[in-house]
């Protein structure tokens, strides 16, 4: 049987709110540190998941949602949030969530499926039009270089040969209308393939979509190995495709569902200063920015009345640690058990902020790997640095 695939972030509020996991915020909220000092109390309280409906300075109609897979504070619901993302039971353990991972890892994949319209362009801004600045987008920190208008968003990116698309998590600051900028790691995904680009002595097109399929930012952040397409491993989870549109100027596709898609070119050449920025750790380094790519934006499109998601990075448990260390549990454990070894579970421990990894054995460990605790310790260590 296949997950339940809950495509429109909507449907997934809905299901929430069912639960008592999220509740509108009709009060006016600031979108200057009042709405993320908000969104981090919730995450303290493990309260429902906060939709703002009133921005201070931002338009009627655009809204912003926070916490949307934090941990909550009802009895046998605490990852509710994760488990309704994977399709899973509201009631689903954190056994159950890897479980259900690992098993994806030996479905086949499944490309997503091109259809010709998406309520995501409802609304179509290109060129001298686009203004970002009307989106309701945080100063999330005391400290930050800036606000942040990417932080539960997937960034698209494709090999300039169109063999392999890429789906990323990375946090991105805005400039200004029409100018964003944020961590294009060379190590990373993302960074691999603007080192491509950049090699050809040629922009990156890329496209940004805010609040697609609630499943997408766990994918997103979970560690595929290069050359792995997301869109493809989620469709293989479902066991069906994922619906994309066409991007209105750049070669790339996005979630049809999408609340709010940006489009444009990651420069080779254009750097801005970006950062410091409040981090999952749960701190903020001192001092200036530091020069990173900036992204040239040539379209805005969006749902009518759309919802920014927001995540608040900080100390644990947030959404970095959900989306962030589950799925990498899982990739770990599969890798362990697809090494033979005798392997129970794993589980990146949340509290930790990602910094703990726990690999239970079975219990014929022993017999199974002919060594000692020690050397089974030291082979595991092995596979999982």
């Amino acid at each position: 049987m296949n997950p339940t695939n809950i495509s429109d972030p909507r449907e997934y509020i809905d299901a929430l709110r069912a639960l008592g996991e999220s509740i509108d915020i009709p009060k006016e909220v600031d979108w200057n540190l009042e709405m993320a000092a908000i969104i981090r109390r919730c995450y303290a309280l493990g309260a429902p998941a906060p939709l703002f409906t009133k921005i201070k300075g931002i338009e009627k109609g655009f809204r912003a949602f926070g916490a949307p897979a934090g941990t909550s504070r009802q009895p046998g619901l605490y990852l509710n949030r994760v488990a309704l993302s994977l399709g899973l039971p509201a009631q689903a353990s954190g056994k159950e969530i890897i479980e259900a991972f690992v098993g994806a890892k030996k479905k086949a994949p499944i490309p997503p499926r091109l259809v010709p319209t998406g309520i995501c362009q409802e609304n179509v801004f290109t060129g001298k039009d686009v203004d970002l600045m009307r989106l309701p987008t945080p100063f999330l920190h005391a400290g930050d270089g800036g606000r942040y208008i990417n932080s539960w968003g997937t960034v698209v990116a494709r090999t300039p040969d169109g063999k392999w698309t890429n789906w990323g998590i990375a946090r991105v600051m805005l400039l200004d209308g029409k100018r964003m900028t944020g961590i294009v790691h060379p190590l990373q995904h993302l960074g691999q393939v603007h080192g491509m680009w950049k090699a050809q002595g040629k922009p990156m097109p890329f496209a940004l979509f805010q609040g697609g399929p609630p499943f997408i930012p766990f994918v997103s952040g979970m560690p595929l190995p290069a050359w792995v397409s997301e869109a493809d491993y989620m469709g293989g989870y479902f066991g069906r495709p994922v619906d994309v549109v066409k991007c209105k100027t750049v070669d790339l596709e996005v979630p049809a569902t999408s609340e709010i898609v940006i489009e444009g070119y990651l420069s080779d050449k254009e750097t801005a200063p970006e950062g410091p920025m409040g981090e999952y750790a749960g701190y903020l380094w001192p001092g200036p920015g530091t020069p990173k790519p900036v992204y040239n934006v040539t379209a805005l499109t969006y749902r009518n009345d759309p919802i920014l998601p927001v995540v608040v990075a900080g100390e644990p448990v947030e959404e970095d640690h959900t989306a962030q260390g589950i799925p990498s549990a899982a990739e770990l454990l599969a890798e362990l058990r697809d090494a033979g070894l005798p392997v129970a579970m794993a589980w990146v421990t949340l509290e930790s902020a990602n910094h703990w990894l726990v690999v239970t054995v079975t219990k014929d460990w022993r017999a199974r790997s002919g060594g000692t605790a020690e050397q089974l310790c030291r082979t595991i260590a092995q596979h999982v640095f």
